[in-house]
């Protein structure tokens, strides 16, 4: 039985294989060797590296499987799959993967930590992150960067790096530098994160076929363009909302879990102080 063509189109461009080979080099050399060396910190969790790795396993993913091929050739759909696996899902656990300690030596110079605390204030990291995918899925633009392997490529950089900064307040490891936002603050920051992400992708779910390339291309899975585009909608549509429902939900459950130590920790403390007062009370025998 012959494999589908499809499954065979793996992309084995040396600036993907490079880039990945070098991200993933340089942070296992910066979490080991470079850390030991300068005595950076003591340890490593290793549940930040797992997440920092696979942060970076997914964005090698979405850009080395046939998952590219389909969604430059193909069906818009797919595409729409890319592109959230490289602006939200890779993305945000890369920072979560990253120590404070490993960036913290980057913000020694007061002009990179001002640049970097303007760039990660929420109201711009929410702004860069929408107005860049709102941008790049304007037709015209768009059909731009699958005839132009340049400017696509341009494309995904700006996905990666604006997602980045838009997981920032809610993850940074460096609360004394650049601090996340509060529990609530968080809460709200992937609500309204949701909004701009419905939209364009409710606009596009029930718009008619907007791309040239995938209105001419050939039928794959029997999905005709129009209905291509209104998956591709749904796609941007409803698993980014239920990622932002998913985080809103843990951070919901990691404040319950602080308010409980925090009672916890009061209940002991007057608890020790009735004790105290217990104790003093007792006549010397």
């Amino acid at each position: 039985m012959n494999m589908p063509f499809w499954l065979t189109q793996w992309d084995w461009q040396p600036s993907i294989l490079i880039g990945t080979a070098l991200v993933i080099g340089l942070y296992i050399y910066a979490v080991g060797p470079l850390r030991r060396k300068y005595h950076l910190a003591e340890e490593v969790q290793v549940s930040q590296v797992v997440c920092f790795l696979l942060g970076v396993g997914i964005i090698f993913f979405a850009l080395f499987s046939p998952i590219d091929y389909i969604g430059d050739h193909y069906l818009f759909s797919v595409h729409m799959v890319q592109h959230l696996l490289l602006s939200l899902v890779g993305p945000a656990l890369m920072v979560i993967g990253t120590p404070g300690w490993l960036i913290k030596p980057l913000l020694r110079h007061r002009w990179i930590l001002k640049i970097a605390k303007i760039i990660t204030w929420p109201y711009i990291a929410f702004t860069l992150l929408n107005a860049d995918l709102f941008i790049w899925h304007a037709p015209s633009l768009y059909d731009l960067t699958l005839a132009n392997e340049s400017v696509h490529l341009l494309e995904h950089l700006t996905f990666i790096v604006f997602g980045l900064i838009f997981w920032w307040p809610v993850f940074s490891p460096l609360e004394e530098d650049l601090p996340r936002l509060s529990v609530g603050g968080s809460l709200i920051y992937l609500f309204l994160a949701g909004m701009p992400m419905t939209l364009l992708g409710a606009g596009l779910t029930f718009a008619p076929p907007l791309y040239a390339p995938y209105i001419n291309a050939p039928r794959l899975w029997g999905l005709s363009a129009a209905t291509d585009q209104q998956l591709g909608g749904l796609i941007m549509w409803v698993p980014t909302n239920l990622m932002y429902i998913v985080m809103v939900s843990g951070l919901f459950i990691r404040w319950l879990q602080k308010q409980d130590e925090k009672q916890r920790a009061e209940e002991a403390r007057q608890d020790a102080l009735l004790n105290d007062s217990a104790t003093e009370g007792i006549p010397a025998q």
